[in-house]
């Protein structure tokens, strides 16, 4: 059974991350979203909101997983025993940062990274973008997954 870690800040969950995470149920058995806690990042949603959009999106799916984290990806990801971790890249500014940590995390774990890059339409989707849009009141809808 291959499981993988989606780890972010999910603030909010955006349909680029349901995108990816539809994408990896092909390859993989378990997902686990593990919302990272960065206590010097400021959030628009709180930890709970953020566990509990993902559960509605994902309404109980035993496969989709959802876990909070204080420590390093990589760590965490030993500690639940994943077997890769998967992120998604927009563009290339995305890539090289992903890389960067794919080395570092290969490094203090031998945890490796499965990398899928976002289809055409959710390219320009970020959760910057999302809480940017939604601060000024605008619709947000097609840019967050529905809930079930």
């Amino acid at each position: 059974m291959k499981k993988a870690i989606f780890p972010g800040s999910f603030d909010p969950f955006t349909t680029g991350h349901y995108a990816l995470v539809k994408r990896a149920l092909a390859f993989t058995d378990e997902i686990v979203i593990a919302i990272g806690v960065n206590i010097e990042k400021k959030m628009m949603f709180t930890v709970e909101e953020r566990i509990e959009n993902i559960r509605l999106i994902y309404n109980n799916n035993p496969r989709v997983q959802i876990s909070v984290y204080e420590n390093l990806t990589a760590d965490f990801a030993k500690e639940i025993n994943a077997d890769y971790i998967l992120r998604g890249v927009r563009n290339i500014t995305d890539f090289e940062y992903e890389k960067n940590m794919a080395d570092i995390n290969r490094k203090l774990a031998g945890i490796e990274t499965v990398i899928l890059f976002s289809e055409p339409e959710y390219g320009y989707v970020s959760s910057n973008l999302v809480r940017e849009l939604k601060k000024f009141d605008k619709d947000i809808t097609s840019l967050i997954p529905k809930t079930k």
